[in-house]
């Protein structure tokens, strides 16, 4: 399981560009997506929600239509820590078997 520990500024920058889409709002990091059709996007949803359950992570979400958009941060940590990015790009990867772009 990824490190739980707060990241700094140059470790979160570094991810950052390991991450196309993603841009950081404060403590977080964010990234919107479009489905196909609403049940493809709310299919992503279910995804997401599975692999969050597994990491023990789980993202603020919100569904509006066909657009999807995903925040996450580490709560208990006070900022971003490794597993917001692994589950970033989880999230990227469940994404594009969804054909959301």
């Amino acid at each position: 399981m990824p490190d739980r520990s707060r990241l700094d500024e140059a470790a979160i920058a570094e991810r950052l560009e390991e991450l196309p889409g993603w841009s950081r709002e404060g403590g977080e990091i964010r990234r919107g997506f479009e489905a196909p059709s609403f049940a493809a996007g709310i299919e992503l949803v279910v995804a997401v929600a599975e692999a969050a359950e597994e990491a023990d992570h789980h993202p603020d979400i919100d569904v509006r239509w066909t657009t999807v958009r995903f925040a996450l941060s580490t709560h208990s940590a006070g900022g971003l820590t490794a597993l917001d990015f692994a589950l970033a790009h989880r999230i990227d990867a469940l994404a594009a078997a969804h054909g959301a772009r």
